[in-house]
């Protein structure tokens, strides 16, 4: 499968954007999905993603309650979208899958994914 990331840009404190992740190649409705995100200077970190049945979506508490991860199967797309975005939110973004069957604690693994899109860049202005 392949993924291409898309809907970054510049956008000022407490906006919104919304990412997509179109794929192509194969349907992802089975797969796991994950959003990631690396700041310049900093490790690749763990955004959000979304269960294989989309019963269950992760997020670390640094974006709880503001980023909402989901998909659209008709359309083969993941989606991220960010509300009341921070300065601290700049980084590119990645989305990543895997057609595995990942246990509860390694959805936030950059391990655990096969599969990943060429990051969008999403910069957030103070």
């Amino acid at each position: 499968v392949q993924l291409q990331a898309s809907g970054g840009g510049l956008v000022q404190a407490g906006g919104s954007l919304r990412l997509s992740c179109a794929a192509s190649g194969r349907t992802i409705s089975r797969y796991a999905m994950g959003w990631f995100r690396q700041a310049p200077g900093k490790v690749r970190e763990f955004v959000a993603a979304i269960s294989r049945n989309d019963v269950i979506t992760y997020y670390p508490d640094s974006v709880k309650g503001r980023f909402t991860v989901s998909r659209d199967n008709a359309k083969n797309t993941l989606y991220l979208q960010m509300n009341s975005l921070k300065p601290e939110d700049t980084a590119v973004y990645y989305c990543a899958g895997t057609q595995s069957l990942l246990g509860s604690r390694y959805y936030t693994g950059i391990d655990s994914y096969d599969y990943w899109g060429q990051g969008t860049l999403v910069t957030v202005s103070s």
